[in-house]
């Protein structure tokens, strides 16, 4: 396995700009798919086989289907609506499950192995412009059993859940896909409320989403979350994380104060594993030649990406996904 191919496979692009049908031949990590994609059940499935079909191995193939405001089915279910975090744990732990089991089942049937769920934000700020209900609660013992019961479906039918979105959003009076949020509690008040869920969930989740939102308890200088040395560390060392830890999307303005292949090896030398791009166009596969190009002399960045490599390859052994595409 060369650098090149170690490196594309930390990346999951969107199908926009249709860059990720060469980049797939090219290993490409995996794909995630938006409400576009998926116009009608036949459609999304053919498309899902197309890509299979040019993939030299299993790819990720991911969605964000929380419920509620971030659900990206809803073009085939005639009206339907699966209730948001917030709601379908009030509706009690039972109802939880049953909506999370029909969830699953639909993934599953569709040939999705990575879902972006649950979130598991303490959602503690009331004017949460991007949170409120898609937390569980504003209470993190509440989050913690939401959360468990989630992750617990989503593996025994074998989707990767991935907790999101560290070090929590709960506080935060910003939206991340419009600006850099910041967070400005003490180490301590984060470990409380918003870290809690986290150290009791990263035990079982194994892919956790780190959030583009400044923490000044990690940094002092404005640096988001995803692209902190030092909270990627946290999750490794205080935590005990060891799985596989993958950016929130790259084209969020929340990361917009880096150039896009500086923050790319920013990301990679802070310790993540994997970047979201919600399109795959030639701008977006430029970013990853680039690093690849930098990565060749640069002895740090390289031995990072084989770090990443191992412990995706890990992970897809634990999903049965590491066999090659039929």
């Amino acid at each position: 396995m060369d650098l090149k191919q170690k490196l594309y496979r930390m990346f999951i692009l969107g199908t926009d700009g249709d860059g990720y049908k060469e980049a797939l031949k090219n290993g490409l990590g995996g794909i995630i798919f938006f409400t576009h994609d998926i116009k009608n059940t036949l459609q999304f499935k053919s498309l899902i086989n197309d890509i299979k079909s040019i993939s030299t191995e299993t790819p990720f193939l991911s969605i964000d289907q929380e419920g509620g405001r971030v659900e990206r089915t809803e073009n085939i279910h005639n009206g339907k609506k699966y209730l948001s975090a917030k709601y379908a744990y009030e509706k009690g732990e039972d109802f939880l499950r049953k909506q999370t089991n029909e969830i699953a089942a639909e993934l599953k049937n569709f040939g999705i192995n990575l879902n972006f769920a649950p979130c598991i934000d303490v959602n503690t700020n009331p004017v949460n412009p991007i949170i409120g209900e898609r937390a569980f609660s504003s209470n993190p013992d509440d989050v913690i059993k939401g959360a468990d019961i989630v992750i617990k479906v989503y593996k025994e039918y074998g989707i990767i859940p991935c907790i999101k979105h560290f070090p929590g959003h709960g506080d935060a009076n910003a939206d991340s896909h419009l600006t850099l949020p910041k967070i400005n509690l003490s180490l301590n008040e984060m470990e409380k409320v918003h870290i809690k869920p986290f150290a009791q969930c990263s035990k079982s989740a194994p892919m956790i989403m780190a959030a583009h939102l400044h923490c000044k308890c990690f940094e002092k200088d404005v640096i988001p979350a995803s692209l902190s040395k030092n909270a990627i560390s946290y999750l490794r060392d205080k935590l005990g994380f060891d799985g596989v830890i993958i950016s929130d999307d790259m084209v969020m303005k929340g990361v917009s104060g880096f150039d896009a292949v500086e923050a790319c090896k920013r990301g990679i030398l802070a310790g993540l594993n994997m970047f979201i791009y919600r399109n795959s166009t030639p701008e977006t596969i430029n970013i990853i030649e680039s690093v690849f190009k930098e990565a060749q002399n640069n002895i740090e960045l390289a031995e990072n990406i084989s770090i990443s490599y191992d412990k995706i390859k890990r992970l897809k052994y634990h999903f049965n996904l590491l066999n090659t595409s039929a």
